[in-house]
């Protein structure tokens, strides 16, 4: 009864004790297929997508995007870039390939871009990129030294450190019993 159980795939009690584990990752279980669809699709890594803008200029960016980079098999050099241009944009792209190969490959850190490869179609418009996250002018009370700090997020935890150490009066007291450790 049993064989005839499983045969039909009925699962048995002991086919059931015998799936216990760990739950895994897809990409665990299809590592193969993952990388196989990668590579049909082109996958263009994610940082060349982000940072296109900063890779060809905003002019270049506002009427090219890249699509996908192809790479001869079994090499990570002399490949392919995709670019989807805007309308009658193709010609001015064409004339500043080499340039745009140059761009991409010191991005990369290595020759990875041979050729460019163009189509004709939609480029989303570039998003504006978020404000920092503290553009109030500093007080004047703290000082001109944190105006040369150009980091947003550096400065705004130095500011709000000398803001606090500002509103203390006196000098900080050491050795003093803790409230509430029972020392009192």
């Amino acid at each position: 009864m049993r064989d005839a159980m499983s045969k039909r795939g009925v699962p048995t009690p002991e086919s059931q004790t015998q799936r216990g584990g760990r739950a895994r990752a897809v990409s665990e279980l299809l590592p193969d297929a993952g990388r196989a669809a990668f590579r049909r699709f082109g996958f263009v890594q994610s940082a060349v997508v982000s940072r296109w803008s900063e890779i060809v200029g905003a002019r270049y960016a506002g009427v090219s995007a890249p699509e996908s980079i192809r790479f001869p098999q079994g090499k990570r050099s002399e490949g392919t870039l995709n670019l989807v241009v805007r309308g009658a944009h193709g010609t001015m792209m064409q004339h500043i390939a080499p340039e745009i190969i140059e761009r991409v490959n010191r991005f990369f850190g290595y020759a990875a871009i041979a050729r460019v490869q163009m189509r004709q179609g939609d480029v989303p418009a570039p998003r504006p990129r978020a404000a920092p996250p503290s553009l109030k002018p500093i007080p004047v009370e703290l000082g001109a030294s944190l105006r040369t700090i150009a980091d947003p997020e550096l400065k705004a935890v130095l500011e709000a450190l000398a803001a606090g150490v500002a509103a203390t009066r006196g000098p900080p007291i050491m050795g003093g019993p803790i409230k509430g450790s029972g020392d009192e």
